[in-house]
């Protein structure tokens, strides 16, 4: 297939940003204003997005059978520049080339940049859309920049549904990259207020740092939510159904957000094969993509206290042991008789509180590690412009989202969203009934390790003195770790086999 020029009636002239215009069809070659090749849903569907918006945006996919489809179902709704060799699609592009990837992460990432950068010239970028490490984008970042070629590693959350109407877009790499696609990915997220859910996170792999941190806190969030549901199933006696009506009452107040939402929506949802509720038919073992698995790991490297998300993670890895839980099954449990009618409104309640307070301390986890890697990698992230662009768009979007945004706009040195004063409040009024959640969890059996690994979080933050001084004996005893004193400054060690015991100053 050689180049064709596939577009809507009337768009040759372009506007001052790039976009199509107006003018006639035409079989001449074309120059395409961004590039997408990896077809699968979540490129196909960027291509798409790009040229509803009056971009001219050429196709490629390693299987040309998938360019042709999308040709054949799509042409209709834009500008497109289908090319079945990398030659013909890198030929298509408009200088600064601009050509997104969006394929597996890994080792088919590298296969892609390697195939194309020898075609490519100082000044042109590739955008990688998909799901990179981080470190990943250091390294490749690094390389091509010696090449003069812009990396530009770009977090896209969002799913299909988000970039075929407006993801949330988190991009990394040079300022210089930014200031020439900046502007078409702006116009293609979704926007909220009327501002973009996109903007420059910072140099290198901020991008897709801050893009893994949004989907370890859609973990937290997620298993939050379960929890909560599985609370309400267990110890209420409510239904699915009834469950949902909860749910939905929720997301009209302070928990109003996309994932409360669908899932008032799959609570509600009947099994048409079974007549059950659907959600007593889905097997109870979740995967992972490994994302949240990252964001544990980078966390421990990075020294970041992120619990709630770890133990999200491992509460997914957990539920797929099918040997172990079996092995497990047979051990006795908590006391579980529903409570009594007229205390199940109160216990709602008390859920309510328990899921927006751990809720908060997920998200504020999730802040302070992004605030570590920035320290760490010598990124300039705005942490409000972060909760900006995620209140459209992306998974974990939220009305929540807002007033954080507010908050590390009004103070940009906020250690902790529980240092905002409105914040604060809604933690101090949440502290009964969540600590009641936490002990009726435990009393019944009833597993909540992300409830209790936030507050359990909260605790340790605010606690004047923690038994981590015994750790530090233990350490020095065994192993000759040494120790700070609180009665004044330096480095000591005991002499814990000498008579005596004397104390020296290392």
């Amino acid at each position: 297939m050689g180049l064709a020029y596939i577009c809507r009636p009337g768009a040759s002239r372009r506007s001052t940003d790039g976009r199509s215009t107006d003018g006639g069809e035409g079989t001449m070659q074309a120059r395409a204003q961004i590039g997408v090749t990896g077809l699968a849903v979540m490129g196909r569907n960027l291509a798409r997005n790009f040229a509803h918006h009056g971009y001219t945006v050429a196709v490629h996919n390693r299987t040309p059978a998938r360019t042709r489809e999308l040709i054949e179902e799509f042409n209709h709704e834009g500008a497109f520049v289908p090319a079945e060799s990398i030659e013909e699609f890198v030929a298509a592009l408009e200088r600064p080339r601009r050509m997104m990837i969006m394929v597996k992460a890994g080792e088919a990432t590298d296969a892609v940049i390697d195939e194309f950068t020898p075609l490519l010239e100082p000044g042109d970028m590739i955008i990688d859309g998909g799901n990179a490490h981080f470190a990943d984008t250091r390294r490749r970042e690094a390389a091509l920049r010696e090449r003069g070629i812009h990396f530009v590693g770009t977090g896209v959350s969002g799913g299909e549904e988000g970039a075929l109407n407006g993801p949330s877009i988190m991009p990394g790499g040079s300022v210089d990259a930014y200031a020439v696609l900046g502007p078409m990915l702006e116009t293609i997220s979704a926007h909220v207020d009327g501002e973009p859910c996109c903007t420059h996170i910072g140099s290198d792999g901020a991008g897709h740092f801050v893009k893994m941190v949004h989907n370890g806190i859609e973990y937290a969030d997620m298993q939050l939510i379960s929890e909560a549901y599985d609370l309400l199933r267990q110890v209420t006696d409510h239904t699915p159904a009834e469950i949902a009506e909860i749910f939905r009452g929720w997301n009209e107040g302070r928990l109003d957000s996309y994932l409360i939402e669908i899932t008032a929506d799959i609570l509600a949802h009947t099994d048409p094969a079974t007549g059950q509720p659907f959600i007593d038919i889905v097997a109870d073992a979740a995967g992972q993509k490994g994302t949240g698995r990252w964001t544990v790991q980078t966390a421990l490297d990075l020294g970041s206290p992120v619990t709630a998300i770890a133990q999200a993670t491992f509460a997914r890895v957990a539920s797929s042991r099918g040997e172990l839980r079996a092995a497990y099954r047979a051990m006795p449990g908590g006391i579980r008789p529903p409570v009594r009618h007229d205390e199940a409104a109160r216990f709602v309640s008390q859920v309510e509180h328990a899921l927006y307070a751990s809720k908060v301390i997920a998200y504020d986890q999730g802040w302070t590690m992004i605030r570590d890697a920035a320290a760490e990698y010598g990124w300039d992230i705005d942490l409000g412009a972060v909760a900006r662009i995620w209140r459209g768009g992306c998974i974990i979007r939220a009305a929540f989202l807002d007033r954080i945004r507010a908050a590390h706009a009004a103070n940009p040195g906020l250690v902790s969203l529980l240092a905002e004063e409105t914040f604060a409040a809604e933690i101090a009024d949440a502290q009964v009934p969540w600590r009641e959640v936490v002990a009726s969890a435990a009393h019944r059996g009833v597993p909540t390790p992300a409830f209790s690994a936030a507050l359990a979080y909260y605790d340790t933050l605010r606690a004047e003195r923690l038994p981590a001084a015994l750790i530090q004996g233990q350490r020095d005893y065994f192993g000759a770790h040494t120790y700070q004193r609180t009665d004044r400054p330096g480095t000591f060690h005991t002499h814990w086999a000498q008579p005596g015991r004397p104390e020296t100053e290392v």
